[in-house]
């Protein structure tokens, strides 16, 4: 066998809705996004590590919607969804926090994560948004796959380490077509 050549562990990916018994690996991976990818997030590593454990736990039970990407028993991606509060806005939900980690990117990952919001989603919500980071081109194309569409631009949305970022605003009408 040649040694150059990387057998890639193709056990298949599961993706499930993380419960409160998930909150150790939820924490350990989110914190992994912070870390590794600062730019994409609106919080940052040092905030959440700070956090005690039951502050994840109480986010999977009562705050967005949680869905684990997990290969074995490993986690390795995630992705949320958040339905908005209030009679005028309760037909919307936002796409959050997806991140997969480095080794399974291309592997159809986000896609099957991102998949299963919107599937989610379209039980509980007509319209679901999302922001991405200007740069990221390859989530963007993943989004656009999906049935996102591009409607406008935050610039400076988000500022990490001096630097500014513009986030691309993308939405898809749940109930159309």
């Amino acid at each position: 066998m040649d040694q150059g050549v990387k057998i890639m562990d193709v056990s298949p990916i599961q993706i499930r809705r993380l419960e409160s018994a998930d909150a150790e690996l939820y924490r350990e991976i989110r914190l992994e996004a912070l870390r590794c990818s600062p730019e994409a997030f609106g919080s940052t590593f040092e905030a959440e590590n700070a956090r005690p454990l039951s502050s994840f736990t109480e986010r999977l039970v009562s705050g967005a919607k949680m869905f684990g990407a997990f290969q074995g028993s490993e986690i390795v991606g995630i992705a949320g969804l958040i339905v908005r509060q209030g009679l005028k806005e309760a037909h919307k939900g936002s796409l959050v926090s997806m991140y997969v980690r480095p080794g399974l990117r291309k592997a159809g990952v986000g896609q099957r994560l991102a998949e299963a919001v919107v599937e989610f989603a379209g039980q509980h919500v007509e319209l679901i948004q999302l922001g991405v980071v200007s740069e990221n081109h390859a989530a963007r194309r993943l989004y656009l796959r999906l049935g996102f569409v591009e409607y406008g631009v935050e610039e400076k949305a988000l500022k990490q380490d001096g630097r500014y970022y513009d986030e691309v605003l993308m939405a898809k009408d749940l109930k159309a077509g």
